[in-house]
């Protein structure tokens, strides 16, 4: 499988609102094929294994994603919920979820796509019912609007993750100074 989705967020909630990358500029959607969903939810190590999904489950699966992400704004923001992504996430929630089983080789996890859904919705509801929950916050890098749990000792944490934008914006700021300091010295 490929492995190019990323899980930097800290919870698999996070990561699956996540999958619609830059909403702010290009807007990027991870699941632009119903094959790219089906490799998010194993990629994710929710599931082992799912039934393949049609272009209604990626439907039913972005639109329980745009529910997710509302309502995870929402408490990083410290507003309250919105009625209409409430219904949307605990909808999705009451189904049954994934169930792990006992093999000889180990824990296996086959899901329906809906089952799959449940997973990430009752991961969500778990999130942002935790009165405990580390700080959520967005990521710095201007182009990247994930958001994260900040679990850094000191709560200073500035990137979804250092790999994916940490480097990135680190590096744009090095070469803006080695640029200034070019300019000021001629």
């Amino acid at each position: 499988m490929n492995m190019d989705h990323v899980f930097v967020c800290g919870n698999p909630a996070l990561d699956f609102a996540a999958t619609l990358r830059a909403r702010r500029t290009a807007r990027f959607e991870m699941f632009a094929t119903p094959d790219r969903l089906d490799a998010w939810y194993v990629e994710s190590g929710m599931v082992d294994s799912v039934s393949p999904a049609r272009q209604a489950d990626v439907v039913r699966a972005t639109t329980v994603r745009e529910a997710v992400y509302q309502l995870i704004t929402a408490r990083r923001l410290g507003d309250d919920f919105d009625d209409e992504a409430l219904a949307v996430l605990n909808d999705a929630a009451r189904r049954a979820p994934a169930a792990p089983q006992l093999t000889h080789s180990g824990r296996w996890t086959a899901a329906t796509q809906r089952e799959a859904l449940s997973t990430v919705a009752r991961h969500a509801v778990e999130l942002l019912s935790n009165p405990d929950i580390p700080p959520l916050k967005e990521c710095g890098n201007p182009e990247c609007t994930r958001v994260y749990i900040d679990r850094s000792r000191a709560g200073r944490r500035q990137w979804c993750g250092m790999e994916s934008c940490g480097n990135k914006i680190k590096a744009a700021a090095y070469r803006a100074r080695r640029r200034t300091a070019v300019t000021s010295a001629a």
